[in-house]
């Protein structure tokens, strides 16, 4: 093609995560950790609850944007009594998942030259969404000895005139790091005081250990108003596949989160807000199931590391299903390569660091059987002896 591909797309590099995903899919008996997605099956009184709205013939047409009210009445019914967050039905956009909220949240949020705060290492989709909107993002280091915790002095000397807003997963992805109240307070204290808007990726929100509890940014005084919170059922529900989630903001914002949604979606598919209707009425010990075995593998997990102390270093995950640990072998400064390398050569599939923005590390999801968990370590510890 003579036309030339726009600089906003140009500029974003290749997708790590998604190309050892394709490396891993060339190559047969693979031991999986690098996907972040749930193993287990969506509960079947949640399928059941979309094959029957699949039968009545209700999800052949679109939905109003913001979603089917009978779900947005629910969301903000958890949103109240799970969250602390006091919301109503007007306040929630039911979206393409958690990620298409936060891409709609991010263009309402910000201009072209505008700068966002995110923490890292992040979830890299966060990075590409400020890019996608002309913005940039300033990305300022957690402190990995301590948990990966929230750097309140670089975050507050990242501030500039053109920050317009701070954008952060809690829960997060990649590190399993749980933001406490006080850190959240201190964030919130430079939002009102700088007039910034944070927008927060709460995907994991049900997922913390050792009681350690997720805070909703929304929840804390006077941050409903410049909050936007986005969620998902994909995760809490192992529902990856069917794509929602929902966003809760102000009023006001509510209107322009739609502008940008409509033209990326339309609608989310109806058939799973009919599902995710059903995963918020419904009995919710599927979740905490997931929640139980996420511990069981991660402590299983953090032992396996500690019989390969001279090759990795970790931070002991506090919430999500991800481990990030450190490569303490100088090879590890190529986090791709040596993905790459234990990929071909030990048939482990891991996500390089570099991807997040925390070169020398590697991701490692623990939502997997535990038998798949024993299956990589005991050929990673074969490699690493070889």
């Amino acid at each position: 093609m003579s036309a030339s591909i726009s600089h906003r797309v140009s500029q974003i590099p290749k997708s790590a995560i998604h190309e050892m995903t394709r490396l891993s899919a060339a190559l047969d008996d693979v031991a999986f950790l690098s996907w972040a997605k749930p193993t287990s099956g969506t509960p079947d009184h949640i399928n059941e609850a979309a094959i029957r709205a699949i039968q009545d013939g209700r999800t052949g047409g679109y939905s109003e944007p913001a979603g089917l009210l009978g779900l947005r009445e629910k969301i903000a019914e958890k949103l109240n009594t799970f969250n602390g967050i006091q919301a109503s039905a007007e306040e929630i956009v039911v979206t393409v998942g958690a990620i298409e909220g936060l891409s709609a949240a991010v263009m309402a949020a910000i201009d072209p030259g505008d700068e966002v705060i995110i923490p890292v290492p992040g979830y890299s989709t966060h990075i590409q969404q400020v890019l996608l909107a002309s913005g940039q993002p300033v990305c300022v280091p957690t402190v990995e000895p301590d948990g990966f915790r929230l750097d309140i002095e670089r975050i507050q000397d990242a501030v500039t005139d053109r920050t317009k807003a701070i954008l952060f997963c809690d829960p997060n992805n990649p590190t399993g790091s749980v933001y406490s109240k006080a850190e959240l307070e201190a964030l919130a204290e430079i939002a009102r005081r700088r007039n910034l808007v944070v927008i927060t990726d709460e995907a994991y929100e049900y997922f913390t250990f050792d009681g350690h509890k997720h805070e909703s940014m929304a929840s804390l005084p006077g941050m409903k108003e410049r909050t936007v919170s986005a969620f998902a059922f994909t995760k809490t529900y192992a529902m990856t596949g069917w794509r929602i989630g929902y966003v809760h903001a102000p009023k006001e914002w509510v209107a322009q989160i739609k502008k940008a949604h409509i033209p990326f979606a339309i609608c989310s598919p109806v058939v799973s807000q009919y599902a995710a209707m059903a995963a918020l009425s419904g009995p919710q010990t599927c979740v905490h199931q997931f929640r139980a075995h996420y511990e069981e593998t991660r402590n299983l997990m953090c032992e396996r590391l500690d019989g390969l102390n001279a090759v990795f270093d970790y931070q002991k995950p506090k919430g999500a299903y991800l481990m990030f640990p450190r490569i303490k072998l100088p090879e590890g400064n190529d986090s791709f390569a040596f993905a790459r390398d234990l990929l071909q050569a030990a048939r482990v599939s891991t996500t390089p660091g570099i991807a997040f923005r925390g070169e020398s590390h590697l991701r490692m999801s623990f939502c997997v059987p535990k038998e798949m968990v024993r299956n990589a370590f005991d050929r990673m510890a074969t490699y690493f002896k070889s």
